[in-house]
């Protein structure tokens, strides 16, 4: 996998998505890799390395990334029942670059 999953394959066009809302500064789209049933990534266009790399300046723009990952866990809610919202750091995050799973359903074994 390549260190930023995110801006080298998905924002740059190289991987094709399926969209399920986009705007000006934020992608939410079906996992091209599915981890659940249901599996939603929503990132910043910008690039950010992590949660805990948000700088003061990123205010804005987390406020529009965690007003699309509401409106998107209030569809997958809606739709089947519950979902999570989940993000990793450190080891556990693959792609060097923020990111948000919003899934529903029992994990793939």
């Amino acid at each position: 996998m390549t260190e930023d999953f995110y801006c080298d394959e998905v924002l740059s066009g190289k991987t094709e998505v399926e969209k399920v809302l986009e705007t000006n500064n934020v992608l939410a789209y079906y996992h091209t890799k599915p981890f659940w049933p249901v599996h939603i990534v929503a990132i910043p266009k910008k690039h950010v390395s992590s949660l805990i790399t948000l700088e003061e300046e990123d205010n804005e723009l987390l406020l529009e990334l965690l007003h699309v990952i509401r409106k998107v866990a209030a569809i997958v809610t809606e739709e089947h029942g519950a979902c999570r919202v989940i993000t990793n750091l450190g080891e556990y995050q693959d792609s060097k670059h923020l990111h948000w799973h919003i899934v529903s359903g029992e994990a793939f074994r």
